[in-house]
Protein backbone atom coordinates (compact mmCIF):
# COMPACT_ATOMS: atom_id res chain seq x y z
CA UNK A 1 0.00 0.00 0.00
CA UNK A 2 1.37 3.41 -1.00
CA UNK A 3 2.23 5.64 1.92
CA UNK A 4 0.04 8.72 1.72
CA UNK A 5 1.36 12.23 2.02
CA UNK A 6 0.13 15.75 1.39
CA UNK A 7 1.20 17.90 -1.52
CA UNK A 8 3.36 19.94 0.88
CA UNK A 9 5.01 16.81 2.24
CA UNK A 10 5.74 15.59 -1.29
CA UNK A 11 7.29 18.98 -2.06
CA UNK A 12 9.49 18.66 1.04
CA UNK A 13 10.57 15.14 0.04
CA UNK A 14 11.45 16.30 -3.47
CA UNK A 15 13.39 19.26 -2.06
CA UNK A 16 15.39 17.05 0.35
CA UNK A 17 16.25 14.65 -2.49
CA UNK A 18 17.35 17.48 -4.82
CA UNK A 19 19.33 19.18 -2.03
CA UNK A 20 21.19 15.94 -1.22
CA UNK A 21 22.05 15.38 -4.88
CA UNK A 22 23.39 18.92 -5.20
CA UNK A 23 25.25 19.33 -1.89
CA UNK A 24 25.92 15.77 -0.62
CA UNK A 25 24.61 16.71 2.84
CA UNK A 26 21.05 17.14 4.17
CA UNK A 27 19.20 20.49 4.27
CA UNK A 28 18.43 22.33 7.48
CA UNK A 29 14.87 23.16 8.51
CA UNK A 30 15.46 26.74 7.37
CA UNK A 31 16.73 25.50 4.01
CA UNK A 32 13.49 23.55 3.61
CA UNK A 33 11.37 26.50 4.71
CA UNK A 34 13.00 28.77 2.16
CA UNK A 35 13.26 26.24 -0.67
CA UNK A 36 9.66 25.07 -0.34
CA UNK A 37 8.25 28.54 0.45
CA UNK A 38 6.70 27.41 3.73
CA UNK A 39 5.43 30.00 6.19
CA UNK A 40 7.45 28.97 9.26
CA UNK A 41 9.98 26.48 10.59
CA UNK A 42 7.31 25.02 12.89
CA UNK A 43 5.24 24.06 9.83
CA UNK A 44 8.33 22.41 8.34
CA UNK A 45 8.94 20.49 11.56
CA UNK A 46 5.30 19.36 11.70
CA UNK A 47 5.52 17.95 8.18
CA UNK A 48 8.90 16.32 8.83
CA UNK A 49 7.36 14.56 11.84
CA UNK A 50 4.52 13.35 9.61
CA UNK A 51 6.98 12.05 7.02
CA UNK A 52 8.97 10.33 9.74
CA UNK A 53 5.82 8.72 11.15
CA UNK A 54 5.06 7.37 7.67
CA UNK A 55 8.53 5.86 7.48
CA UNK A 56 9.66 8.07 4.58
CA UNK A 57 12.52 9.81 6.41
CA UNK A 58 14.71 9.29 9.48
CA UNK A 59 15.92 12.10 11.73
CA UNK A 60 18.38 12.52 14.59
CA UNK A 61 17.17 15.53 16.57
CA UNK A 62 20.45 15.72 18.47
CA UNK A 63 22.39 16.47 15.27
CA UNK A 64 21.98 19.43 12.93
CA UNK A 65 20.83 18.54 9.39
CA UNK A 66 20.45 14.86 10.28
CA UNK A 67 17.71 13.95 7.78
CA UNK A 68 17.91 10.69 5.86
CA UNK A 69 15.61 9.56 3.06
CA UNK A 70 14.51 5.98 3.67
CA UNK A 71 15.28 3.60 0.82
CA UNK A 72 18.03 5.69 -0.81
CA UNK A 73 20.80 3.18 -0.32
CA UNK A 74 22.38 5.27 2.43
CA UNK A 75 22.86 8.39 0.31
CA UNK A 76 22.97 11.42 2.54
CA UNK A 77 22.37 9.33 5.64
CA UNK A 78 24.05 9.51 8.98
CA UNK A 79 25.02 13.13 9.45
CA UNK A 80 28.36 13.75 11.15
CA UNK A 81 29.60 16.91 12.86
CA UNK A 82 33.18 17.56 11.74
CA UNK A 83 35.28 20.11 13.70
CA UNK A 84 36.51 23.12 11.74
CA UNK A 85 39.92 23.67 13.29
CA UNK A 86 40.84 26.88 11.53
CA UNK A 87 41.70 28.55 8.23
CA UNK A 88 44.38 27.29 5.87
CA UNK A 89 45.97 29.15 2.99
CA UNK A 90 45.58 27.82 -0.53
CA UNK A 91 48.00 30.48 -1.72
CA UNK A 92 50.96 31.70 0.27
CA UNK A 93 51.55 29.83 3.56
CA UNK A 94 49.52 31.14 6.48
CA UNK A 95 50.88 31.63 9.98
CA UNK A 96 49.03 29.77 12.72
CA UNK A 97 48.77 30.85 16.36
CA UNK A 98 49.94 27.49 17.68
CA UNK A 99 53.54 26.37 17.28
CA UNK A 100 52.27 22.80 17.05
CA UNK A 101 50.31 23.66 13.91
CA UNK A 102 46.81 22.17 13.66
CA UNK A 103 45.18 20.98 16.86
CA UNK A 104 41.77 19.34 16.10
CA UNK A 105 40.85 19.35 19.80
CA UNK A 106 40.62 23.13 20.04
CA UNK A 107 37.53 24.08 18.00
CA UNK A 108 34.49 26.30 18.30
CA UNK A 109 32.92 25.53 14.90
CA UNK A 110 31.70 22.39 13.16
CA UNK A 111 30.38 21.54 9.70
CA UNK A 112 27.70 18.90 9.12
CA UNK A 113 28.50 16.30 6.46
CA UNK A 114 27.29 12.81 5.57
CA UNK A 115 28.99 9.51 6.35
CA UNK A 116 29.34 9.10 2.60
CA UNK A 117 31.49 12.24 2.38
CA UNK A 118 34.02 11.05 4.98
CA UNK A 119 33.96 7.45 3.66
CA UNK A 120 34.19 5.79 7.06
CA UNK A 121 37.35 7.60 8.13
CA UNK A 122 37.94 8.36 11.81
CA UNK A 123 38.87 11.72 13.38
CA UNK A 124 38.23 13.73 10.20
CA UNK A 125 38.69 17.47 10.71
CA UNK A 126 37.97 20.46 8.50
CA UNK A 127 39.80 23.60 7.42
CA UNK A 128 38.36 26.72 5.80
CA UNK A 129 40.31 27.61 2.66
CA UNK A 130 41.77 31.06 2.08
CA UNK A 131 43.13 31.82 -1.38
CA UNK A 132 42.74 30.52 -4.93
CA UNK A 133 45.84 28.44 -5.60
CA UNK A 134 43.78 25.20 -5.70
CA UNK A 135 40.99 26.39 -8.00
CA UNK A 136 41.96 23.98 -10.80
CA UNK A 137 41.17 21.17 -8.31
CA UNK A 138 37.75 22.85 -7.81
CA UNK A 139 38.71 24.12 -4.34
CA UNK A 140 38.08 27.83 -4.04
CA UNK A 141 38.40 30.63 -1.52
CA UNK A 142 35.87 30.11 1.30
CA UNK A 143 35.37 26.38 0.71
CA UNK A 144 35.84 23.93 3.59
CA UNK A 145 38.18 20.99 3.01
CA UNK A 146 37.75 17.75 4.93
CA UNK A 147 41.02 16.22 6.11
CA UNK A 148 42.09 12.82 7.43
CA UNK A 149 44.80 13.05 10.12
CA UNK A 150 48.04 11.47 8.90
CA UNK A 151 51.76 12.18 8.98
CA UNK A 152 52.48 10.93 5.46
CA UNK A 153 50.96 11.11 1.99
CA UNK A 154 51.85 9.69 -1.42
CA UNK A 155 53.38 11.95 -4.05
CA UNK A 156 50.70 13.98 -5.79
CA UNK A 157 48.18 13.86 -2.95
CA UNK A 158 46.67 17.08 -1.61
CA UNK A 159 47.61 17.70 1.99
CA UNK A 160 47.81 20.23 4.81
CA UNK A 161 51.49 20.62 5.65
CA UNK A 162 53.15 22.46 8.50
CA UNK A 163 56.42 24.35 7.94
CA UNK A 164 58.26 24.35 11.23
CA UNK A 165 60.84 27.09 10.66
CA UNK A 166 58.17 29.68 9.83
CA UNK A 167 55.29 28.29 11.92
CA UNK A 168 53.08 28.23 8.82
CA UNK A 169 50.61 25.79 7.35
CA UNK A 170 49.50 25.52 3.74
CA UNK A 171 47.36 23.27 1.52
CA UNK A 172 49.03 21.93 -1.64
CA UNK A 173 49.89 18.83 -3.62
CA UNK A 174 53.03 17.26 -2.17
CA UNK A 175 55.95 15.86 -4.18
CA UNK A 176 59.19 14.58 -2.61
CA UNK A 177 62.32 15.42 -4.59
CA UNK A 178 65.34 14.07 -2.71
CA UNK A 179 65.95 16.18 0.39
CA UNK A 180 63.47 18.79 -0.80
CA UNK A 181 59.69 18.77 -1.10
CA UNK A 182 57.81 20.54 -3.87
CA UNK A 183 54.52 22.10 -2.84
CA UNK A 184 52.46 22.37 -6.00
CA UNK A 185 49.44 24.65 -6.37
CA UNK A 186 46.50 23.71 -8.59
CA UNK A 187 46.36 27.02 -10.41
CA UNK A 188 47.91 27.44 -13.85
CA UNK A 189 48.95 31.02 -13.04
CA UNK A 190 50.96 30.10 -9.93
CA UNK A 191 54.41 28.56 -9.46
CA UNK A 192 55.33 25.78 -7.00
CA UNK A 193 57.75 26.37 -4.16
CA UNK A 194 60.26 24.08 -2.45
CA UNK A 195 61.08 23.47 1.20
CA UNK A 196 63.53 21.24 3.04
CA UNK A 197 62.02 17.84 3.81
CA UNK A 198 63.16 18.12 7.44
CA UNK A 199 61.24 21.38 7.82
CA UNK A 200 57.92 19.93 6.69
CA UNK A 201 55.42 17.75 8.52
CA UNK A 202 52.17 16.47 7.02
CA UNK A 203 49.12 17.30 9.13
CA UNK A 204 46.31 15.77 7.08
CA UNK A 205 45.27 14.20 3.77
CA UNK A 206 42.47 15.69 1.66
CA UNK A 207 39.19 13.72 1.86
CA UNK A 208 36.57 16.01 0.32
CA UNK A 209 35.26 19.55 0.05
CA UNK A 210 32.17 21.42 1.24
CA UNK A 211 31.68 24.24 -1.22
CA UNK A 212 30.91 27.76 -0.09
CA UNK A 213 27.54 29.05 -1.32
Amino acid sequence: MKKSRSEKQQRILDFIRTFLEKHDYPPSIRDIQSGCEISSTSVVDYNLKALEARGLIRRDREVSRAIQLVGTGGRGGGAVEVPVVGTIAAGEPLALPSQEGIDPRQVDETVTVTQEMIRGRDQVFALRVRGTSMIDALINDGDIVLMEPTDSVADGEMAAVYLGSSNETTFKRVYREGKRVRLQPENATMQPFHVDADDLSVQGRFVGVVRAL
